[in-house]
């Protein structure tokens, strides 16, 4: 049985270690091949916007006791009503049948009829709603100017958090990533786009970059110390950070998950489609791609970018030609034996720990390597009489 534990302290330590960095070139194939299957839905098979975004009618029939070909009776309903385009009906909680239709004014009254009787239920029991599409779009133009100055914003703290602004362009190009690829997943499964999950897309970048954040600023404060100490490069700095943060950036985006995962079954097998599954089905998929940009794409962005720099070539080529020597020195300061010297008299000396022990049970201590054998304190030699 794995102990998740020592794995992550292991991983802490770098007792164990992932090649995050030095495999860069395979997550940014796996990133490419999203990105592109992304565009091919976002452009070929398109956006699947909601009635707010294109505007229409809405009619929702309560009460309904059989729903079975829901979509063939609706279909049918419209047209006797004289509605013609495209009708899309979906099954919301247990007995409610949401139909959508092109804009339907004037035949509001004749689709209401019609609905309430292919569903067999009173006229009453038939709601209807027309939407224009000046909300969606008013709420689409926001959407796009609230995430522009997003961008602007988040650049100019992170520049100025990190004094460089080569992990600003790391963050931005992560989220720019997580956005597009959720997108586009919206876009290959078709799923439908409306306000909610607008305010669902812009939330999950707040999210990713959070994640990063954390995840660099244990890559500035290892890479710092490798500037200062010259015991490791600054890639191998990087990449001990990526896993120092790993177990922690799994167990939060799990633990994200989680809830959202528990919302989206109760969305889709009681609730139906609403603002709250639109919601979490938008933050499901943003924190899950989120958390793979913050360990895979980020950090060894960075890396890439920062790779020319004199500082950082520098330090890589001393660590190159000094590594193998200050590697042995440390193997000896730190894992060497340690001469030890038996004896009663502990007079003065610090407390000794309980395992330091001789064979006959003296206390023992660590004795410098340039000390002297013999006793502590020889007794002065009498000096030589003058004659």
């Amino acid at each position: 049985m794995i102990n998740f534990a020592q794995v992550g302290n292991d991983l802490y330590t770098g007792k164990r270690s992932v090649a995050f960095i030095k495999r860069q070139k395979t997550w940014y194939a796996m990133s490419a091949v999203l990105i592109a299957l992304a565009l091919v839905g976002i452009f070929a098979r398109g956006l699947n916007f909601g009635i707010e975004f294109s505007g229409g009618s809405e009619f929702r029939v309560s009460g309904v006791n059989n729903t079975q070909n829901y979509e063939q009776r609706a279909q049918q309903a419209a047209t006797k009503a004289g509605i013609s385009g495209n009708v899309e009906s979906t099954v919301i909680g247990q007995s409610t049948v949401r139909v959508q239709t092109e804009s339907a004014s004037e035949r509001t009254e004749a689709a209401k009829e019609s609905l309430s009787s292919a569903f067999g239920v009173a006229p009453t029991a038939v709601s209807a709603s027309l939407i224009g599409p000046s909300w969606g779009e008013s709420v689409s133009k926001q959407a796009i100017q609230g995430l522009i100055v997003f961008l602007i914003l988040v650049t100019i703290v992170m520049a100025l958090y990190f004094r460089t602004w080569k992990m600003a362009v790391a963050g931005l190009v992560a989220l720019l990533h997580d956005l597009v690829v959720t997108v586009g997943i919206y876009a290959l499964f078709g799923f439908e786009i409306t306000p909610s999950s607008m305010i669902g897309f812009l939330t999950i970048l707040g999210y990713s970059l959070y994640d990063t954040v954390v995840v660099f600023d244990k890559v500035r404060e290892n890479t710092a110390d490798a500037f200062r100490t010259k015991r490791m490069s600054y890639s191998a700095a990087a990449n001990l950070a990526v896993n120092q943060t790993l177990v922690r950036s799994i167990n939060t985006t799990v633990v994200a998950l989680l809830p959202i995962a528990a919302v989206l079954v109760v969305g889709f097998t009681l609730l139906g489609p609403g603002t709250l599954l639109d919601l979490s089905l938008a933050l499901f998929i943003g924190i899950a791609v989120g958390a793979y940009s913050s360990i895979f794409i980020a950090t060894p962005l960075l890396v890439d970018l920062r790779r020319g720099e004199k500082a950082v070539v520098e330090l890589e080529k001393y660590v190159a030609k000094h590594g193998d020597r200050q590697n042995a020195r440390a193997s000896e300061l730190e894992g060497a034996p340690v001469p030890m010297r038996v004896g009663a008299d502990v007079t003065g000396a610090a407390a000794v720990p309980a395992d330091h022990t001789g064979a006959a049970g003296l206390e023992v201590r660590p004795v410098h390597k340039y000390a002297q054998p013999g006793p502590r304190n020889q007794p002065k030699r009498p000096p030589k009489s003058k004659r």
